[in-house]
């Protein structure tokens, strides 16, 4: 139970060579998604905010720091990716980083237009690479070699898993 939970849209599965078809429908997924984010949290209260979305998990507030500091290092990946042969990419203790004060302290608000803005600068990016460009490579220290085709994938599979994770935390409270 507490994996559903957890893991609400289920695990990560990547789609091999996708065609220019799928690669688009991620794409507008990436574009819209921060406005489903904003729907999603718009009437929480504070106590709502601070409610965790499972027994030993993040806030909601925690979640949405969380996916914001998320994008920016995947923006930074896949820039990376185009101006570097095979770059390692960074990684983070995004355990300890939901800690930190800022994730407590700053309203989600901030974060809300942070998304906003990465996701329009990384909608332009994605929407200007060929197939060719979508081949290209960075090494997750988490997931090894990794192409922007299969990132793409899983940059819109993770900001939906979390939106997932907060929308069936309002369902299960009657929010």
């Amino acid at each position: 139970m507490l994996d559903n939970i957890r893991f609400p849209i289920g695990q990560f599965e990547p789609v091999q060579n996708p065609t220019p078809e799928q690669r688009n429908k991620w794409i507008q997924e990436i574009l819209v998604l921060p406005k489903l984010l904003r729907l999603t949290v718009k009437n929480l209260s504070n106590e709502q905010i601070y409610t965790q979305y499972r027994p030993g998990g993040w806030t909601v507030q925690q979640v949405v720091h969380h996916m914001a500091d998320n994008n920016m290092n995947a923006f930074i990946r896949f820039k990376k990716a185009l101006t570097e042969d095979n770059p390692i990419a960074s990684s983070y203790r995004e355990d300890l980083w939901a800690e930190l004060s800022d994730y407590q302290n700053t309203p989600i608000e901030i974060s809300l237009n942070l998304i906003e803005s990465i996701h329009s600068r990384f909608v332009t990016l994605l929407c200007s690479l060929s197939t060719y460009e979508f081949q290209r490579t960075f090494m997750s220290p988490t997931h090894g070699f990794m192409n922007l085709d299969v990132a793409t994938q899983r940059y819109a599979w993770h900001f939906r898993h979390h939106l997932a994770q907060i929308e069936s935390l309002k369902q299960r409270m009657g929010w």
